[in-house]
């Protein structure tokens, strides 16, 4: 599981959490999408697709940027990721 992080996710749309695997080789925003289809599915389809969303670090408030690789940024097991929408 080396090319995998673990992180629990905060979605405040919904105030639910979960954990997810994450690759760390895959660009933030290819993980964001499966991210958002994943938990709209699991939702049953309570989080809309069509919104913009941003991935923000729990703790320092950081937004990670759409094309910084996984690896690259501060994202690592037990990280706390908030999913947050955002007006276009």
């Amino acid at each position: 599981m080396e090319n995998k992080v673990l992180i629990k996710l905060f979605v405040p749309e919904l105030d639910s959490t979960f954990d997810v695997f994450v690759p760390v080789n895959e660009l933030v925003w290819k993980i964001k999408k499966l991210i958002i289809k994943s938990v709209s599915d699991l939702s049953f389809g309570a989080l809309e697709k069509n919104k913009n969303y941003v991935l923000m670090n729990k703790i320092n408030g950081k937004v990670y940027d759409n094309n910084s690789i996984v690896i690259d940024t501060d994202i690592r097991n037990s990280t706390e990721l908030i999913l947050l929408s955002v007006d276009a």
